[in-house]
């Protein structure tokens, strides 16, 4: 997929891994006074927005903490333009959620075009190679047959099955087992084979930059949590300047100082 930043566009986010849950209201608040302050004219979520998405219809719920989230992406919506992409956990959102919110639901990967510089956004999940248990995992639940069976299952059972696999997760993280990162190879290829020179990801809660050669590089989201000490989140801000020299800013800034622009 190609975006083209409009032209009233001077200033965008990046955002990813936020992993929104009821039982994490800490960094609920910290997203949402973000989305209520930020001086941005459009925000990308990179993915993993939510813990876990088990289908639209977790929307027919009593004023649930899903609809919470729905009401601020709304607000916010009112204001600016906002962009959601798949992650690994909630792959399952659906058109319905993006009427809901009034956002639009991104495509992985996509080239976006802003200013003289184009940018390959993703979540990052597709191109940790070296994880071949969660590859195979991928495959299985991103084709269209799973989905259509899994969704087509009552809203409690699949419930129950998120469960399960949060606890997994969980399990996973105290055997001091090393995640993959994304595989440079297949980065260099992406950026290439899509006429892009740097790319934007999430997945891998590593936030850095990283250079690929032939002036490549990829730049790596911070992930989202309030309850941290000290709270760990971070917006990657890109400003159009009025520099040849640099004409996008690039800027690593916490989501409080979103509401004012670099000078």
């Amino acid at each position: 997929m190609e975006l083209l930043a409009p032209s009233r566009w001077r200033c965008v986010d990046c955002i990813s891994d936020l992993h929104l849950q009821a039982s994490e209201p800490l960094t609920f608040s910290l997203w949402q006074d973000y989305l209520t302050s930020t001086c941005a004219d459009a925000v990308f979520i990179l993915g993993d927005l939510f813990e876990v998405w088990v289908g639209d219809d977790v929307l027919t719920q009593d004023k649930g903490f899903e609809s919470q989230c729905v009401d601020v992406l709304r607000q916010a919506s009112a204001r600016m333009d906002i962009y959601i992409m798949h992650g690994n956990r909630d792959f399952l959102m659906g058109q319905a959620l993006m009427q809901a919110c009034n956002a639009t639901l991104l495509a992985d990967p996509t080239v976006f075009s802003f200013g003289p510089e184009r940018w390959l956004l993703t979540h990052g999940d597709a191109l940790c190679l070296d994880d071949t248990d969660y590859m195979q995992f991928r495959a299985q639940v991103r084709s269209p047959q799973w989905q259509q069976d899994f969704l087509s299952r009552p809203l409690q059972d699949r419930l129950a099955f998120a469960r399960g696999l949060r606890t997994q997760s969980e399990a996973r993280k105290h055997t001091g087992v090393t995640y993959a990162d994304v595989d440079h190879a297949a980065a260099n290829e992406w950026l290439q084979r899509l006429g892009a020179d740097q790319m934007i990801h999430g997945h891998t809660h590593r936030p850095g930059q990283h250079a690929l050669g032939a002036g490549r590089k990829r730049v790596v989201l911070s992930d989202w949590d309030g309850g941290a000490q000290p709270p760990r989140a971070e917006v990657l801000r890109l400003s159009l300047t009025d520099s040849t020299d640099m004409p996008v800013r690039v800027e690593r800034i916490s989501p409080a100082s979103a509401a004012r622009l670099a000078d």
